[in-house]
Parts: structure tokens; C-alpha cells; sequence
């Protein structure tokens, strides 16, 4: 058959623009994925590491696919989004595991098929991971149990209302509590422990079930935002005076211990912890050497710190820049 040279042409423009969608497809596809699962979604600290997750990725150019489960505690659910990322096949995976035993098996499932992984915020039991960025959790459970013991005098009761069982971070908190407390300060008694699955009508629940059961309560330390938020949220409708050490800050939470319904906070950086996690991803993508462990320190704060501008800063991430 003879085509003209028109006819040529035509031809050639009708390909051209067939295979436009599929050459702007390609395009999009070249921007790596990293899948940022975090253990939750409605806490300030998660939207924090969220933030510092697309400031890493705006930074690197690679696309953010935020998918955390409902709840905290939902660790069905966070291992059904994991599994399907790998199936995804996406470049790179940061997970913060909800159960540390539960989410190792698909972190060396994602290991073995190429995909690197970061886990942030609380551990594994498995080695299958590219890097580990946290706040370093023992350690602030020991900062907490220091301040625990300067307001009791060295001396008196004190009571944990805790996370959710198996979470790595929040066990390392209480662990640093309990040990340093046994052992630098045999005078103080931890009389009750409940956890409260990082749910805040529930640490309200525990909390008001503590105060009840021991009135004579010297304090309290509390191991994330949602057991804090609980816990201040009891002491303040009961207008109760016992101190409340708490772990993570929110606004809300900032303004309680400017009332001094909070005693102190025990502070981590989470815009920090998702930057560093995507940072640590984009390396492994690129076959870069990783640091196994970052540990971050925490940070003790007072009322009387809250205004210096290092605190500032802390406090107050620039969300709106990066989630909208």
C-alpha cells in the first residue's frame, strides 16, 4: 500500500499524541515513592513527623504516600497498608510499628525484595531495617523519673498511666522510668501502672480510677499525648494537685503547663524524626550509606522555659507550609 507524504504525516502526529498520556505517565512514574506509615494520624505529634516527611521529599524530589492506620492500636490494619505498599511495590518504606513483633515479618518481606526500610519512632524485633530514627526513649524515661524524683523529694508513691502494650517507644519510656527509679531512688514507690491505649477518654478513665484508688498520690508520668492529654484532663476536673510529668506537647498541653495543671513535659522532636526518616530513605534508595541508629535526645520542659526562642521553635512547626 502507498502513502503519500501527508498521509505520513498524519499518521506520525496521531502516534505522537497516543503516546503523549503514556510518556506523561513515565514522567510522573520518575519521582521515587517513599510510603510514610505512621502509627497514627490524629495526634499533633504525627502530623508533625508528616511535616518533616514532605519537607525531606520536597528537598530530595520524591513523592510522600502518607498512610497511616485509624488507631493507634490498629496493628491489623497498619500490617494490611505495609503489605500493600510492598505489593505497590513502591521505593522505599518509613514505618513506625504499632506492635514490633507483629510488623517484623513484612519488614523482611519488604527486605528481601529490594525495597529498603526506615523504622522511626518505636523499634522491631528484627534487623531487617535500613536505618532507626527515635527519640531516645530509655533516656527519657530516666529524664522523667529525675523529675518525678525532685518533686517527691527522693520519697513517696507514684503512678504510670501507660500506652499501648508491645509499642516499642512507649515501653522504653516506661522501662527508663521503672529501672532508674529502682535504682537511684529506692525511695520511691510505683504503686500503680494501667494502660490506656493512647486513647484520651480512656487515659481520663485510668487516670480518674488512679486517684480514686490512691489519694495520696505523689505524681504521675504519663508516656505519650494521648495518655497526657487524658491524665490533665482528670487532674484538672477533679482540681486535683498531684504533679503530672508528662511525655509530647500539643498547644493544648502547652497552655496546661503555663496553668500548672502539668507539672513538666518530656519533649521529643517529631518534624525532626520524619525529616530524618525520608532523609535516611532517600540514601538507602540511592545505595548511599545509612546510619543504623539515630537516636534524638529529649528535652525536659518547665513553664518557665516555654518562651525562649530555642523552645519556639520547637513548639510551633510550620505545618500549614508542608500539609496544605
Amino acid at each position: 500500500m502507498y502513502f503519500s507524504s501527508n498521509d505520513r504525516a498524519a499518521t506520525l502526529s496521531r502516534r505522537t499524541l497516543l503516546a503523549l498520556p503514556w510518556a506523561a505517565a513515565c514522567h510522573r512514574s520518575s519521582r521515587k515513592v517513599v510510603a510514610v506509615i505512621a502509627q497514627g494520624r490524629t495526634h499533633l505529634f504525627w502530623q508533625s513527623i508528616h511535616a518533616g516527611a514532605v519537607a525531606a521529599a520536597r528537598e530530595h524530589g520524591l513523592e510522600i504516600q502518607w498512610s497511616p492506620p485509624a488507631t493507634e492500636s490498629d496493628f491489623n490494619g497498619q500490617l494490611q497498608i505495609v503489605d500493600a505498599m510492598i505489593n505497590r511495590r513502591v521505593d522505599a518504606l518509613c514505618l513506625s510499628p504499632i506492635d514490633r513483633k507483629a510488623l517484623a515479618g513484612a519488614v523482611e518481606r519488604a527486605a528481601a525484595l529490594g525495597i529498603p526500610v526506615v523504622i522511626f519512632d518505636s523499634g522491631l524485633d528484627s534487623e531487617a531495617y535500613s536505618s532507626w530514627v527515635a527519640t531516645d526513649n530509655y533516656a527519657a524515661g530516666r529524664l522523667a523519673a529525675e523529675r518525678v524524683a525532685a518533686i517527691c523529694g527522693g520519697k513517696g508513691t507514684v503512678a504510670i498511666v501507660a500506652g499501648v502494650p508491645g509499642v516499642a517507644s512507649t515501653m522504653a519510656r516506661e522501662q527508663g522510668f521503672e529501672e532508674h527509679l529502682r535504682s537511684a531512688f529506692a525511695g520511691i514507690r510505683i504503686a500503680d501502672k494501667r494502660y490506656a491505649y493512647s486513647d484520651f477518654a480512656k487515659s481520663m478513665a485510668v487516670t480518674e480510677n488512679i486517684l480514686t484508688a490512691l489519694p495520696a498520690l505523689d505524681a504521675i508520668f504519663s508516656v505519650n499525648e494521648g495518655a497526657t492529654v487524658g491524665a490533665a484532663q482528670a487532674l484538672k476536673s477533679r482540681q486535683s494537685k498531684v504533679p503530672l510529668v508528662g511525655f509530647d506537647w500539643s498547644p493544648a498541653l502547652i497552655d496546661q503547663l503555663r496553668e500548672g495543671v502539668i507539672d513538666s513535659l518530656v519533649a521529643q522532636d517529631p518534624f525532626q524524626i520524619g525529616y530524618r526518616s525520608v532523609q535516611a530513605a532517600f540514601q538507602a534508595i540511592r545505595k548511599q550509606p545509612v546510619e543504623k541508629v539515630q537516636k534524638l535526645p529529649p528535652r525536659l520542659l518547665r513553664r518557665q522555659d516555654l518562651d525562649s526562642p530555642d523552645v519556639q521553635r520547637l513548639l510551633n512547626p510550620d505545618l500549614k507550609r508542608y500539609l496544605e
